[in-house]
């Protein structure tokens, strides 16, 4: 591609989520009709098709504050975040960071959690398959009760935890049919597990602690020192039940202890 071709499609792409911008110098219609009438219907349906993504990515997000708010600020979102891939569903990863930020949102000041558990959700389908802990695996870990300070845990490609100051799994779960969102407290805080499991993503509830347990987990923090951070942040975490529903939901694939070097 010639520079004179770059940079001609790369000022009919700013042009196209800009509507303030003039219609690219040398645009032509083969018909012979106006350019810039043109380039405006085509603008609507890039920006339509792109709100239009966003919608079926986050669908709570957008039903607790109704399609015509949510397309507006879809709309702003779209024209200060373009996508940076042609695989749209990655797109919208900038979109809760967005609404923390986005005034007329403030009235509703967990949408922004929202927004990140129902990307986790699509990031978690998406991603890479691995196998999962088998209940030999687990035996075998255990089995070398010495070095159990050494045990590692590593969880599946699908696993992320968000952790909230308000309900964000309640929150959830009631739009997906599982309890009554009016008799949610949006202000109690909660922490979710999002696993694939199969082909079903699971979004948990988790008990306390786990959610600090489970990303020590992700650093690499062996499974000792990762439940003793738990246990600081929050003296209730139960190490067994947390291993029981990282195991029970396919959360872990890999349970082993270092091989030593001799």
């Amino acid at each position: 591609m010639s520079p004179a071709s770059a940079s001609a499609q790369t000022q009919f792409a700013a042009s196209l989520l800009a509507p303030d911008r003039p219609c690219p110098p040398g645009l032509t219609a083969w018909n012979g009709s106006d350019p810039a009438r043109r380039l405006a219907v085509y603008r609507n349906n890039v920006l339509s098709s792109l709100i239009d993504a966003l919608a079926d990515t986050f669908p709570v997000t957008q039903a607790l504050v109704g399609v015509e708010f949510f397309r507006a600020l879809a709309a702003r979102f779209v024209r200060c975040h373009p996508p940076r891939s042609c695989v749209l569903a990655h797109y919208g990863a900038e979109l809760a960071p967005f609404i923390d930020a986005f005034e007329p949102a403030r009235s509703v000041p967990y949408l922004g959690d929202v927004a990140r558990l129902e990307f986790a959700r699509v990031q978690a389908y998406h991603a890479a398959d691995a196998e999962i802990v088998s209940g030999d695996a687990v035996r075998r870990a255990l089995a070398e009760i010495e070095r159990l300070d050494e045990l590692q845990a590593r969880c599946h490609p699908s696993v992320s935890v968000l952790a909230s100051a308000h309900a964000v799994v309640s929150i959830w779960a009631a739009h997906q049919g599982e309890g009554e969102l009016g008799t949610v407290d949006s202000d109690a805080p909660e922490a979710a597990l999002v696993v694939r499991l199969h082909e079903d993503v699971l979004v948990l509830r988790l008990p306390p602690g786990a959610d600090t347990f489970i990303t020590a987990l992700q650093r690499g923090v062996p499974l000792g020192a990762a439940a003793a951070q738990a246990a600081q942040q929050a003296p209730a975490f139960d190490l067994p039940a947390a291993l029981a529903l990282l195991l029970s939901h396919g959360a872990l694939n890999a349970l082993e202890i270092p091989r030593r070097h001799a």
